[in-house]
């Protein structure tokens, strides 16, 4: 029976003992022996009692497993959500309670501290294959019925942080995944014979979709790192043949003395995304391997939406012109296209834009108009050949190592602390993570405020990259005649807080 997804990813694979997954520890997981466990979870998943459309929460390690639990999910019809291992007990239960999850799976670790915040069931899965979801697997066939889906059905569910403090769940269709897959690995001429070296994460975009659905529907092989390690790194890449990053990998890299020409001679392509990558970063990346990062533009709604040529011009400080079946425009504040090379809202329109918000029909309305285009929040510009310049974004959005903060969600948990009147939150430059949260908080009449306490008070509430690395104590904020804090003073007054030249 038909499953897009499925079929287009996955099922070419079945049977086939070519590499899949290279390991740190030198072993190597094959097509058909991630399959097979992958078959192995989907009808773990059935006897748990998850129909087609139902959604799964995940909540655990990057390891093969992990990535075996999302082919289950598109075997067998169930909606994928993945979550940040860093989010605290009551974020991951809003995601799950909001989301209807019918099944939570996370580390034996985190059960305890769940199974207080969390209603639906819980299973556990850890990075060295045990925990009772894998113990109930083990037994089962490593064969499963496809269950039969079509294009508009849901593939997954990501959550995406909200101005409001409400984290909304973009609703990802399996044409949504399917169109971008097929695009890119085209695009970016990936054939069975690549080896992708991946240190990203598995509960996004990135690592998720982009990079691994390229991959499977290329045919290709994985280097599967569990995160992002310079030794590690260095250890894997005489296998690999490309490498995905977001912009902190190769500064990071630029910085350690074993990278040069010699040891990505063998390498065609590497890409950064997630966050804007530095005219200079570029620029020295080139100077000391002789590759040109090849830089790409998406967001959780979209998918990527914009490239850099494979073969042509890759432009520094562009995401390079839209990708092949998708439009982009840019428009001012009433939606009306404006002309070439003035700077608006970036909207955009094609098979790679997801289906709404999740539970939020007046927030989808607000974003995506009739006429299908979606309002990414992004400011650019699009030169005469084409190419889309990133030159700002919705102001309250911080990037900080690839991750999407929005204050909102923050300063509701500052101003929550004992002693503080009010806060706000903003992005200042760091050399390495692009961008740092900063607080600046206002205390209440009369109270010394503990920087240290209240970052303290936050680790309990909040995922450590939301984290301020920084907490200011000012007397007031600064405000316009319409009592709107002046956040662009704020941004002016600290932007050198992070700056290590002299």
């Amino acid at each position: 029976m038909p499953n897009p997804l499925f079929d287009a990813l996955f099922a070419q694979h079945i049977g086939a003992n070519t590499p899949f997954l290279h390991l740190p520890a030198g072993s190597i997981w094959t097509h058909d022996r991630f399959l097979r466990r992958a078959a192995q979870f989907a009808n773990t998943l059935t006897d748990h009692g998850l129909k087609p459309g139902d959604r799964l929460a995940v909540q655990i390690s990057k390891s093969p497993d992990a990535l075996a639990l999302y082919a289950a999910c598109v075997q067998a019809g169930v909606v994928f959500l993945p979550l940040n291992p860093a989010y605290t007990p009551p974020e991951v239960a809003y995601f799950v309670d909001d989301s209807d999850a019918g099944l939570l799976i996370c580390a034996d670790d985190d059960r305890v501290a769940l199974q207080g915040a969390v209603g639906a069931p819980i299973e556990t899965l850890n990075a060295d294959g045990t925990g009772t979801f894998a113990q109930s697997a083990q037994d089962q066939p490593e064969t499963f019925s496809t269950a039969t889906r079509s294009s508009d059905d849901l593939a997954a569910l990501l959550y995406t942080s909200g101005t409001t403090g409400r984290s909304k769940g973009a609703m990802l269709t399996q044409a949504n995944l399917l169109s971008n897959a097929e695009t890119l690995a085209e695009l970016w001429q990936f054939t069975a014979d690549d080896c992708l070296l991946h240190a990203l994460p598995i509960f996004h975009t990135h690592g998720l979709f982009v990079a691994t659905n390229v991959t499977l529907i290329a045919g290709g092989a994985m280097a599967f790192l569990p995160k992002f390690d310079p030794d590690a790194i260095f250890a894997a890449l005489p296998r690999a043949t490309a490498m995905m990053g977001v912009p902190t990998f190769y500064t990071r890299l630029l910085d350690d003395p074993r990278l040069s020409a010699k040891t990505t001679t063998h390498m065609r392509l590497f890409i950064s995304g997630s966050a804007p990558l530095l005219a200079d970063t570029h620029t020295a990346f080139e100077a000391r391997t002789g590759h040109r990062i090849l830089e790409r533009y998406g967001m959780t709604e979209t998918n990527m939406t914009t490239s850099n040529p494979y073969a042509g011009e890759r432009r520094p400080g562009t995401v390079g012109p839209p990708l092949p079946g998708v439009e982009v425009k840019i428009c001012d504040d009433n939606g009306n296209s404006l002309p070439s090379g003035e700077i608006g809202m970036l909207e955009v329109r094609g098979p790679n834009v997801f289906s709404g918000y999740w539970q939020m029909p007046d927030k989808t309305a607000a974003e995506i108009r009739p006429d299908g285009f979606f309002i990414t929040g992004d400011l650019a510009r699009i030169d005469p050949d084409g190419y889309v310049q990133i030159v700002g974004r919705d102001k309250d959005l911080i990037i900080s190592g690839g991750f999407n903060i929005y204050p909102k969600e923050v300063e509701l948990a500052l101003d929550a602390q004992p002693g503080v009147l009010e806060s706000a939150v903003i992005g200042i430059p760091h050399p390495d993570m692009g961008e740092a949260v900063v607080g600046i908080l206002v205390a209440e009449p009369g109270t010394t405020l503990d920087t240290a306490e209240i970052s303290t008070a936050l680790s309990a509430s909040l995922a450590r990259f939301k984290q301020p690395r920084r907490l200011i104590v000012v007397d007031a904020l600064p405000r316009n005649t319409m009592g709107k804090v002046q956040k662009n003073i704020l941004r002016d007054a600290h932007n050198k807080l992070f700056d290590t030249h002299p």
